[in-house]
């Protein structure tokens, strides 16, 4: 599974992406092994997408899909 990782989350993994080898999970279930696996990584508020869709936390990603972590942003 390709993560994809954007802003803060990639200066805080120093990587744009993340490969990981994980069965088929629900979003909220990727989130929580993030956090297990990288907690460095701050997902507060980062909305989810798979294969450049807005995903909620209930939809289930397959192995060969491409997650991309988006945080908030701020403009000014």
């Amino acid at each position: 599974m390709k993560i994809l990782l954007f802003a803060h989350l990639s200066e805080q993994m120093g990587a744009s992406d993340l490969t990981l080898d994980l069965e088929p999970l629900t979003v909220e279930e990727l989130m929580h092994r993030l956090k297990e696996l990288y907690p460095v990584l701050s997902l507060n508020h980062v909305m989810v997408a798979v294969n450049e869709s807005l995903a909620d936390r209930n939809y289930q990603i397959q192995v060969a899909d491409t997650v991309a972590l988006l945080p908030p942003v701020s403009g000014g």
